[in-house]
């Protein structure tokens, strides 16, 4: 029985071998499998370039590479394009004012998962105003924006994508005046000649160079 022990000996040299072999790849894997911080868990997803090359022009880089946590709501590329045509040029083009602002109202400074979202659940946000809640037919909204997918890991917080750009309240007011006010400037030059309508109060009077006026 003595002479089969040398036959041995090449089948340990081999599981020797594969448990260097295997050690030295584990750390490989694991720096693969480890999750990075929101700015590169962003890059590597593929589906935000404008909210990173927007994030990049506003210089907020290093603010979202921070410790955190953050939460980040991000708007998919799809919805940067749903933007009124030259809105994004705009934006860009004063990267530190508004495009800061409204970046900031995507972030929320503390770590905001799937399961902690409520109906009617508000949020301070990074840019100082609340974001809002609510769950509409099963679906998390916030703002007026729908949660599309939810809790992606990232070392200093968690990113959730949106189907829309959300602004702050400042923002969605100026936009929902801006209407308004070409309609009226649009009518000035018709009501200013028109006669009173039906039931309108006496107290109003047609002027000819200042347009309706209080007696």
């Amino acid at each position: 029985m003595a002479p089969a022990a040398p036959a041995a000996a090449p089948a340990a040299v081999e599981t020797e071998a594969a448990a260097e072999a295997a050690t030295e790849a584990a750390p490989e894997a694991a720096t693969e499998a480890a999750p990075v911080d929101i700015v590169d868990t962003a890059v590597a997803a593929g589906s935000f370039q404008t909210l990173v090359a927007a994030v990049q022009a506003a210089e907020l880089v290093d603010t979202l590479k921070g410790e955190g946590p953050f939460t980040v709501f991000a708007p998919s590329d799809e919805a940067f394009a749903a933007l009124p045509a030259g809105t994004l040029e705009q934006l860009l083009a004063d990267p530190k004012g508004q495009l800061s602002q409204i970046l900031l109202y995507h972030v929320v400074p503390s770590k905001v998962m799937a399961a902690d979202v409520a109906d009617g659940l508000e949020v301070a946000t990074a840019q100082g105003g609340m974001v809002k809640f609510s769950i509409v037919d099963g679906a998390p909204m916030i703002n007026d924006a729908k949660i599309v997918a939810t809790d992606i890991a990232a070392t200093n917080g968690v990113i959730h994508v949106i189907d829309k750009v959300i602004l702050p309240p400042s923002d969605e007011a100026a936009a929902t005046e801006a209407a308004p006010r070409k309609l009226r400037r649009r009518l000035a030059p018709f009501l200013r000649w028109q006669q009173p309508p039906v039931g309108l109060p006496p107290c109003l009077a047609l002027s000819k160079r200042r347009g309706w006026r209080r007696r």
